[in-house]
């Protein structure tokens, strides 16, 4: 077996079982068996289960991310759409995932709780999907009118974790409504603000 072949089912089964059951309550020898992988190989690409658990996290990060940015661009393709709808789609997306039948929250929050004190491998992994998605809110907030791109994408990160959180937790997609309507009454803010700020400059001027 080649080795991408390898690496590819062993995070295949990783990505499968540690989403499903729990990176601790899964051994590595049920992860190499279900890949179909001898352990030996296995240690070779992953020298240990922090390192198999990182590499999933990683590759499960540039899914993630890719599935939204596609959602999002493919709802809001006009030039002239308001960017309020770049991230309030963001939450459409999330209720979409929140009612696939194998959603059990955010993986990389489940993996920190399971191992982040104990693994900087795992817990670095965890931080940058944050990040990075916080900065892909800051892009997308970027194309608002007087606004600060920062605060918005941080008001709205946490109402999208909150939402993943509570939808994981009460197993209803319904958190990703509330999410968003609160997120719309926030940009609603943000709008009502800079409108105000305008007005008062012209008066000034």
């Amino acid at each position: 077996m080649e080795h991408e072949e390898a690496s590819r089912r062993l995070l295949d089964a990783a990505e499968s079982l540690y989403y499903a059951r729990g990176i601790q309550a899964v051994g590595i020898d049920e992860v190499r068996s279900a890949a179909g992988v001898s352990l030996t190989r296995l240690y070779q690409l992953f020298p240990s289960k922090q390192h198999l658990v990182a590499a999933y996290l990683r590759r499960r990060d540039q899914r993630w991310r890719a599935s939204l940015a596609h959602y999002v661009s493919e709802r809001t393709v006009e030039h002239d759409v308001d960017p309020r709808e770049r991230l309030l789609a963001v939450f459409n997306w999330l209720e979409d995932w929140f009612r696939e039948p194998g959603f059990r929250g955010c993986a990389f929050i489940n993996a920190f709780g399971e191992l982040g004190t104990d693994s900087d491998l795992v817990a670095d992994a965890a931080r940058e999907h944050k990040a990075l998605f916080r900065q892909y809110l800051v892009e997308l907030a970027d194309d608002l009118t007087d606004a600060d791109p920062a605060a918005i994408a941080d008001q709205l990160l946490l109402l999208a974790e909150g939402a993943t959180t509570t939808a994981a937790i009460t197993g209803s997609p319904d958190a990703a409504r509330a999410a968003r309507a609160a997120a719309a009454a926030v940009l609603a803010t943000t709008t009502a603000l800079a409108t105000k700020k305008r007005g008062g400059l012209r008066s000034v001027g």
